[in-house]
């Protein structure tokens, strides 16, 4: 099957669901740099969600003996968000308002945590499953 085919179905499946993941949870957020969170906010969020998923699911693409693994997208996309969170939330660049679950010792938002683990498995598994 053709690589790039097969990037760009990830890509899009990612980006479907990361803007629909980026608009459900965007009131658990309290602000984005001190203003509000608008749309144009959303959509640039979900754009770079969409390229970290592809880059998470390459080495799934490339390397066809690793497609059986392709269940520890979940935990590299965990670990990936989970240190977006830490420098978002020091250098300020977004905060949680008090609706936001958080993870206890990693003090970080348990919906922006699960979300690139779980719509990356998701977006690779429904590229699979369109290809087939």
């Amino acid at each position: 099957m053709n690589i790039f085919r097969k990037v760009f179905l990830i890509f899009f499946v990612a980006f479907i669901l990361n803007v629909i993941w980026e608009n459900l949870h965007s009131f658990l957020y309290d602000n984005y740099i001190g203003g509000k969170i608008t749309e144009f906010i959303l959509l640039r969020a979900t754009l770079v969600d969409a390229i970290i998923i592809v880059v998470l699911c390459l080495p799934f693409i490339f390397f066809p003996s690793f497609k059986k693994q392709s269940w520890i997208i979940i935990p590299l996309g965990f670990i990936v968000a989970i240190n977006i969170e830490w420098w978002a939330l020091q250098t300020n660049r977004w905060s949680y308002n008090v609706y936001m679950p958080i993870i206890p010792f990693l003090s970080v938002g348990l919906t922006p945590a699960i979300q690139l683990g779980l719509l990356g498995y998701l977006s690779f598994k429904i590229q699979e499953y369109l290809l087939t």
